[in-house]
């Protein structure tokens, strides 16, 4: 999953990269709300994480604008302001979700796992399952009807995008964007690598391939 990071703070941006990227996100950062108005439409987002207090243009005005050009990426806000009537206003421009300044990394990574879920129809469970596959996101842990199946970084980051798309065609430029951030390189042969590892380890038939179109993930038969 992609996220965009819109804070001014170095220190609190380098901290928050470092968790996102632990638990298996692909981050790019912006300090500056003129480049945030401008990436936040024109990059294939999952989800955007953006401070109010920013230079160049204010959080809200920035939120507003994508709101108007029909952006429907959900935009968590994080805010150094405490009272309601803030807050109202953020909801009211469009945001999806909030949260105050200093929060716990685990508050941020439990809110980003629950508006990814409500994103693409699925109930905010504490797990993902899929027919015999239960991925914790939390742990970063995958079992196999009951039974706990080891994965690369790089296997969990693509098994948690195809099942948050169950049945879904997705291409490999759609992959390849939603998986990697801005400054990556990116090589259809290794996400084949990885969907032939994920074959290995979950059998043949969990992911389909639709020559010239993609990747179909239909779980476990």
């Amino acid at each position: 999953m992609r996220l965009l990071l819109v804070e001014d703070s170095v220190e609190l941006a380098d901290s928050l990269l470092a968790e996102l990227g632990r638990h298996g996100y692909a981050v790019d950062w912006l300090a500056d709300g003129r480049d945030a108005a401008y990436q936040g439409i024109s990059e294939p987002y999952d989800l955007i994480i953006l401070d109010l207090g920013l230079p160049g243009r204010p959080g809200l005005e920035v939120l507003r604008e994508w709101r108007g050009k029909g952006s429907n990426t959900p935009v968590l806000i994080l805010t150094a302001r405490s009272s309601w009537a803030e807050r109202i206003e953020g909801l009211k421009a469009g945001a999806d979700d909030y949260l105050s300044k200093p929060f716990h990394p685990e508050e941020l990574l439990l809110r980003i796992q629950a508006l990814l879920r409500r994103a693409n129809g699925l109930s905010n469970q504490p797990e993902l399952v899929v027919g015999g596959l239960q991925l914790d996101e939390s742990e970063q842990r995958v079992s196999l009807n009951g039974q706990q199946v080891e994965l690369t970084a790089a296997e969990f980051r693509l098994l948690r995008y195809f099942m948050l798309h169950n049945g879904q065609l997705l291409s490999k430029s759609q992959l390849s964007d939603h998986l990697y951030d801005g400054e990556s390189e990116r090589d259809s042969n290794v996400l084949e690598v990885l969907v032939n590892r994920l074959r290995s380890k979950f059998g043949k038939a969990v992911i389909e391939t639709r020559r010239g179109q993609g990747y179909r993930f239909v779980g476990v038969r």
